[in-house]
């Protein structure tokens, strides 16, 4: 059996990681993948409302294995070809081929490949295995974060799936992390990080449990952006 070989240092047990419990891992690691394509749409700001109707169907649950216990976390479309992203840790440890990928329309799919994964930036890039199917997905940002920025998150939070929340942008950490006040339990890693002009800034990874600030994190979108296809 092949063990997804997926590892996590930016964001993990000291927090409350999105997945509930996990591990996953997979043959190739990050290479040179040609630049990701923004979408270019408008920039009207929308509500809380609007964000999740227009892109509740793009994020999903992620189930997964080691053979023995189950696990879940969240991720997100960010291609209607079924390019997704989520966090490195969500897999880690897992079996490929035991994973679920579960969307808001009760759909079931698997994991194709991986385009690209890291362990020290915590993020996972992969192709849905699609079966002719067309996805809805969220652009990615061009623009970088911007502290007191309006931001909104859907992930699945202790296995309820597609839960929705909101808050600001605290603190850009680094070139990597986005500090939010946005709150992240048990099975939102993975999930989607929005701007208020619908595009994906972030991947929602995780927080401090025993901080009593409200400290949680997503891995900046921009990480991500060299890899995608």
């Amino acid at each position: 059996m092949l063990i997804f070989s997926l590892s996590f240092s930016t964001a993990s047990c000291v927090r409350k990681s999105g997945r509930k419990r996990i591990k996953y891992s997979k043959t190739r690691e990050i290479g040179n993948t040609s630049t990701s394509q923004v979408e270019k749409t408008n920039r009207n700001k929308l509500n809380g409302s609007e964000i999740f109707s227009k892109y509740n169907s793009s994020v999903f649950m992620i189930r997964t294995s080691d053979g023995q216990n189950f696990y879940q976390g969240s991720g997100f479309f960010v291609s209607a070809l079924g390019v997704a992203v989520s966090n490195y840790h969500v897999f880690e440890g897992t079996i490929i081929g035991y994973e679920q990928i579960k969307l808001a329309n009760n759909k079931i799919y698997k994991i194709e490949n991986i385009i690209a994964q890291s362990k020290e930036n915590d993020f996972i890039i992969f192709q849905v295995k699609s079966k002719g199917d067309r996805f809805n997905y969220i652009p990615i940002e061009n623009k970088p974060p911007k502290i007191g920025e309006k931001v909104f998150a859907i992930g699945s939070p202790r296995g309820l799936e597609n839960t929705f929340s909101s808050g600001e942008i605290s603190q850009v950490r680094g070139n990597n992390l986005i500090q939010i006040s946005v709150p992240i339990d048990r099975g939102s890693s993975g999930g989607a990080l929005i701007n208020e002009y619908g595009y994906a800034i972030g991947i929602t990874t995780g927080g401090y449990d025993d901080s009593g600030a409200n400290l949680n994190f997503a891995v900046n979108i921009n990480t991500i952006k060299r890899y995608l296809p």
